[in-house]
């Protein structure tokens, strides 16, 4: 059967099972046009030749008709269904009604408008490419495209209202307000577009909007707009909370706690508060000279904490770590993550490349009454990516330079200068109590002065005096100036050197074992350390003791129960002090106990890959299951990728592969297809500059299959052709060639999946390898069956399903019996295939087979379908068709869609 498509909503053109027809010449065409425009009822020879050549029809136009449509007979002979015949009543060409793109367009309109489903709209809506007959100019083409940009344009109106009881005002603002340019005195335009910038919280602007069109109307016609069009606009100037949207989004709440003493910057609030109220966007606050600890976050969480309200829609709030001496500061692409993470995008439906992210980060923050808090930026650059789009959206950007460049772009710089004498007096007190300071005032006078106004300095000698309440407060102040060496320049102003000298108390203060620990947490890559990474970093195998120490020094946040987070101005100081040799070791220690643990995690993921050679071996964190696998890959997922990036920098090339291998298997199960990708492109860059084939010949192997999983078929075959050539050994030979064979099989090339699989079958067997034996007997009895051979498909599943089992190979069990579904559903034993896609089912939702869930239920749902039971279908499709989409897996959200809508008609 070969698939006919019809398209007349554009420029008129014909696909046969997708490739393009050549309709012939123009004149062939519009003829065509004209029956399509009645397809399936007849069209008289007198309305033809008057549609085709409007009042000027050549004398022979009755044979011209013949002619060409004697052609078109031959071009569409192959296409199913379709004919063009004549009768007494004249031409009639019969097509599918689904084949031609206008009456699809009508019927999934109607289907909309019956069963209000914003996804059948957009269907209808996407069927256009451009004006209807594009390049037909006859009266006749004139009045029908007419007519159907009319009806295009109701039911772009009924979507934007179904999209507005559904809460989705943000999404339809931009083509709301083209739409009020195009049409200006169309009422319900105007109300649609007021209505979704009210909810956007742009409540100016909407009345902008009735001001506008009451003035054009008046103007024009000297009439007021109607009844419902006021009605609206005296709603929205009375806030009346009916027309407030449905919310259904998530709302971050990432604000860390303000803080909790504060004193003074008065000022400095009243400007944010003015430069807020002016309608401004962004605010960076940065500090006079770049210097740290100067209370740039305590001011930006003051002010948000003061005015929460203002944002009902969420606060987000990111540490960009831009002076981290352990490693780069966070890339905008990581961030941006974090965000999505924190918005509720799905991991796996985060697109692949960064603009992509930050274009999908821009969208969801539209019109949203939304705090944004960058704190600790490097650069202009670093936040750039990040500021959204939407004015109805706050930022408030920190960093210790100036970041003139954003106020280039109209952001409201604030100069943040060190405290007042009297306001680092209170800021003191407020610590000690009014009691100690009144009984030392000399003592008090000198810390303050030595402070130098730094709101950081004072609160860690506040620290220190609460830590030792015996000693008197003129023991700190003689210890503060004694270290001359280290603290003249408190007095010459440079304050950088301030926090150094005011840290070394606190570290001074520690035994010998904690000083050690301290210095090496500050090579720790990654937001924060688990309580068994920071032992193995400091080689202890007890180190929650020595960790407490520090935590009750202040230079250490255990801000979840058992991780552990240090200041970035503490980890600059725990930087300086560290040796290279210390760091060197530490990093070792740290990255080797993250590879053998995710190595153990990897195992249990995916027991049927080969395992990889790791360095000298350290005792990895004790793993049980699957589920605690997956647990420890959940915590740690920011420190891998910290410490993969940390590797590259360093250039530690053996460090970088090896670890894009340990996390893949997470990545896949758990559908980031695109941060697998990542890992192994890294992976790949990492093993060339080693020079070892055959790590790349692993990272080529395991790239090709990212690619794959993406939907990247030539990318992914040319690094699995790599793989396989640069293989040596008998296992990675056969593994590339199973894997080359997996990909031809995706891409549609079923002979050249069997002949790889089957070579690499031959090896596993010969090897006792059971694991990847059910692998390749699954691929192989797959691609088996789609090749029509169906009995041979099912002994290949069936041997692997044994196999399976007896290795405990859980993920190749849930695809096996996947396989044997779809062959059972094609020898017409359907209730046997319902029992197979039913324990596939239950046993990728037990083992959380992200990726492969929706697969099973896109087939569960076709055999429902065959047996009769369309509500059954329609409830898995439609169950696939949301995982699909929150796997960004696009080919296959299409798929389910098309079923969706024959399982209606």
């Amino acid at each position: 059967m070969t698939k006919v498509r019809f398209g007349l909503l554009g420029a008129v053109e014909a696909h046969l099972d997708g490739e393009p027809v050549d309709l012939g010449h123009a004149r062939q065409r519009w003829v065509l046009a004209a029956l399509l425009a009645d397809a399936n009822r007849p069209v008289s020879t007198e309305r033809l030749v008057e549609r085709v050549w409007a009042d000027q029809p050549p004398y022979r136009a009755p044979r011209l008709l013949a002619s060409y449509l004697s052609r078109l007979r031959r071009t569409l002979a192959a296409a199913d269904g379709v004919g063009i015949k004549h009768g007494p009543s004249g031409y009639v060409l019969t097509a599918p009604p689904e084949s031609v793109d206008v009456l699809r367009f009508r019927a999934l309109v109607a289907r909309a408008r019956e069963r209000q489903q914003p996804e059948l709209f957009d269907e209808a809506l996407a069927l256009w490419r451009d004006d209807a007959f594009a390049g037909l100019d006859t009266p006749w083409a004139d009045a029908v495209r007419d007519t159907l940009a009319a009806e295009r344009l109701s039911a772009q109106l009924d979507r934007t209202d179904l999209a507005l009881r559904l809460g989705e005002h943000n999404a339809v603002l931009t083509a709301a307000a083209q739409r009020a340019a195009a049409f200006p005195l169309d009422e319900r335009i105007a109300g649609q577009l007021m209505l979704a910038r009210y909810r956007a919280g742009r409540q100016a602007g909407a009345l902008e909007e009735y001001d506008r069109i009451r003035r054009r109307l008046a103007d024009e016609f000297g009439a007021d707009p109607g009844p419902a069009l006021r009605e609206l606009h005296r709603r929205i100037l009375t806030t009346d909370p009916e027309l407030s949207p449905p919310r259904d989004t998530p709302v971050p709440r990432q604000l860390p706690a303000p803080p909790r003493w504060f004193v003074g910057r008065d000022a400095e609030l009243a400007e944010l508060d003015t430069a807020m109220a002016g309608g401004s966007g962004t605010v960076v606050i940065s500090a006079i000279g770049g210097a740290g600890g100067i209370g740039k976050t305590s001011l930006a969480l003051r002010w948000a904490h003061r005015n929460v309200a203002r944002f009902p829609d969420g606060q987000l709030y990111v540490n960009l770590r831009g002076f981290d001496p352990a490693g780069a500061p966070l890339r905008p692409e990581v961030v941006v993550r974090y965000f999505l993470d924190a918005l509720g995008v799905a991991p796996a439906a985060v697109p692949a490349g960064p603009e992509g992210g930050f274009a999908l980060y821009r969208s969801l923050v539209a019109g949203r009454r939304l705090l944004v808090v960058l704190d600790n930026a490097r650069d202009a650059a670093q936040v750039e990516p990040l500021l959204p789009g939407s004015d109805t959206c706050t930022v408030l950007i920190t960093g210790r330079h100036r970041l003139g460049g954003l106020g280039v772009r109209g952001a409201q710089l604030l100069d943040l200068a060190q405290l007042e004498e009297p306001e680092a007096r209170e800021l003191l007190t407020r610590h000690l109590g009014d009691r100690r300071v009144a009984a030392e005032p000399a003592a008090v006078d000198d810390l303050v002065r030595w402070c130098g106004g730094l709101p950081l300095a004072i609160s860690v000698v506040a620290s220190r005096a609460g830590a030792t309440p015996r000693f008197r407060l003129e023991v700190l102040a003689r210890e503060l100036a004694d270290a001359s060496a280290r603290l003249d320049a408190l007095d010459a102003g440079d304050l950088a050197t301030n926090v150094r000298a005011v840290f070394s108390w606190s570290y001074a203060a520690l035994d010998a074992e904690a000083q050690r620990v301290f210095r090496l947490l500050g090579s720790v890559p990654g937001p924060d350390v688990s309580l068994a990474g920071a032992g193995a970093l400091a080689d202890l195998a007890r180190p929650r003791a020595v960790l407490r120490r520090l935590v009750d020094a202040h230079l250490l946040q255990e801000h979840l129960p058992g991780r552990y987070r240090m200041h970035d101005l503490l980890r600059l100081y725990a930087d300086e002090l560290v040796t290279a040799s210390e760091r060197a070791g530490a990093l070792r220690r740290f990255t080797d106990f993250l590879l053998h643990t995710a190595g153990v995690a990897n195992r249990l993921l995916r027991p049927e890959r080969q395992s990889i050679e790791l360095p000298e071996s350290v005792a990895p964190l004790r793993l049980d299951d699957r589920r605690a696998a997956t647990r420890w890959f959940d915590d740690e997922q920011h420190t891998l990728r910290a410490t993969l990036d940390s590797a590259v920098q360093r250039g530690a090339h053996a460090d970088v592969w090896r670890l894009a291998w340990c996390v893949s298997g997470y990545h896949v199960i758990h559908g980031r297809l695109a941060e697998d990708l990542g890992a192994w492109q890294a992976g790949l860059a990492a093993a060339h500059a080693l020079g070892d084939l055959e790590a790349q010949a692993i990272a080529a192997m395991y790239l090709g299959t990212a690619h794959t999983r993406t939907g990247s078929y030539l990318e992914a075959l040319r690094h699995l052709r790599s793989a396989l050539s640069l293989a040596r050994q008998p296992d990675l030979t056969a593994d590339a060639s199973r894997a080359l064979g997996w990909t031809l099989g995706q891409s549609g090339d079923f002979d050249g999946a069997l002949h790889h699989t089957s070579a690499a079958l031959e090896h596993y067997r010969a090897t006792g390898n059971g694991l990847r034996e059910a692998d390749a007997l699954n691929t192989l009895g797959w691609y088996s069956a789609q090749l029509g051979r169906l009995a041979e498909g099912r002994a290949h599943c069936e041997r692997a399903l044994v196999l399976c089992r007896e290795h405990d190979h859980r993920r190749a069990e849930t695809v096996t019996l996947d396989s044997l579904g779809y062959i059972a559903s094609a020898l017409g034993e359907h209730e046997q295939a319902l029992a197979h896609y039913r324990a596939a089912l239950a046993l990728a939702r037990d083992t959380e087979d992200a990726y492969d869930e929706p697969v099973i239920l896109a087939n569960l749902g076709d055999t429902h379908a065959t047996l009769g039971d369309a509500a059954a279908a329609r409830e898995v499709w439609a169950r696939a068709r949301e995982l699909f989409q929150a796997h960004g897996r696009t080919a296959d959200v299409e798929r389910m869609a098309a079923k969706l809508t024959v399982g209606e008609e």
